[in-house]
């Protein structure tokens, strides 16, 4: 009797206890009351940006930006750029190489000979366009919307939300981006040697400042697509399914969108002192691979930094073993390459 006693005594102590969480856990989570302080909270995020400590970033992300799109287009007048006509590839070079990896169109073919054609600007550099937001937190923008907003290029709509040239986005131009310098033809060597060291550097000032903005603020990208949207959420404008194994009803699939996302480094084969002429489609593994603007630079006379060292193959890797130091210490230097 004394231990049914205890435990009905128990009982009903740990049920007042419940019935006192119970009451407080549902007053705490009561949504007519959360709703309107969910939304003004929302609401005051946007007085949070642009962030003071990053606009000179932005700026800078800006200015290199236009100077890398210059000097690509004073570059692309002295070095002659190749596409193929069925498939995103490029090389830099008056040759196109023979290195059997074009898909066809639409990816109906694998393992063929890429068919060259004369490239530009738009090769070199891959345009990444994202819709125009009036303010960061502003709402989502719908599929009929789509039409209502402006298309530019990611990287400018980064540095707009961060606050660079903020309030000119009304006269923004991009065709004044593109223009290169007047008479590149009559450029020196050493002039010519100027032009590709400061477009290289640009380059790595716009790729350094691109993922130190994206550490403050948000941006998205397609999981099937290389639709990007430079914001806190994706848009519901249904716009994926390019290909089939791209489909998905049309809608995005959206994750953190990185560095390689907004600026695509456009990696190129490429040809090396002791390579033949022209890239062979046999031994294909010891050619180098660089960035496209990486490439264009150093064929331009510019010293490429040596983070590139390593995909370039600068270790000087022949098909027969090593060239200029043993296997050891290539792997010591650059375990990410083999044979």
């Amino acid at each position: 009797m004394a231990l049914r006693k205890k435990l009905c005594e128990g009982s009903n102590f740990n049920g007042k206890i419940m019935d006192s969480f119970a009451r407080y856990y549902s007053s705490m989570m009561d949504l007519r009351k959360l709703k309107p302080m969910i939304q003004k909270r929302i609401q005051n995020r946007a007085k949070d940006y642009p962030v003071p400590a990053m606009v000179p970033v932005a700026q800078e992300v800006f200015n290199s930006r236009r100077l890398v799109m210059q000097g690509v287009s004073t570059l692309l007048k002295m070095a002659p750029v190749l596409a193929c006509k069925f498939c995103p590839e490029v090389y830099i070079g008056e040759k196109g190489h023979l290195i059997q990896t074009c898909y066809g169109f639409k990816r109906r073919g694998k393992n063929r000979v890429h068919e060259w054609i004369v490239g530009g600007l738009k090769d070199v550099l891959v345009p990444v366009e994202a819709f125009h937001l009036k303010h960061m937190f502003q709402d989502v923008i719908k599929h009929h919307q789509r039409f209502d907003f402006e298309r530019v290029p990611a990287v400018v709509e980064l540095c707009w939300q961060a606050g660079a040239n903020d309030g000119n986005y009304l006269n923004w131009n991009s065709e004044s981006d593109c223009v290169g310098v007047d008479g590149a033809e009559f450029l020196s060597s050493d002039e010519l040697i100027l032009v590709a060291s400061g477009t290289l550097r640009a380059w790595e000032i716009l790729r350094n400042g691109v993922e130190k903005l994206l550490m403050v603020y948000p941006a998205k990208v397609c999981k099937h697509c290389s639709e990007v949207h430079v914001g806190p959420s994706g848009h519901k404008a249904r716009l994926c399914g390019i290909f089939k194994y791209e489909s998905w009803q049309g809608t995005h699939f959206w994750r953190k969108a990185n560095v390689d996302d907004l600026v695509p480094p456009k990696i190129v084969w490429r040809r090396r002192p002791h390579d033949p002429q022209v890239l062979l489609n046999e031994g294909r593994g010891f050619y180098g691979h660089a960035p496209a603007v990486v490439e264009l630079c150093t064929q331009a006379g510019a010293i490429a930094p040596p983070k590139y060292h390593c995909m370039m193959k600068l270790q000087g890797m022949i098909e027969n073993g090593v060239q200029d130091g043993s296997q050891n210490q290539l792997n010591a230097y650059c375990p990410s390459v083999g044979a």
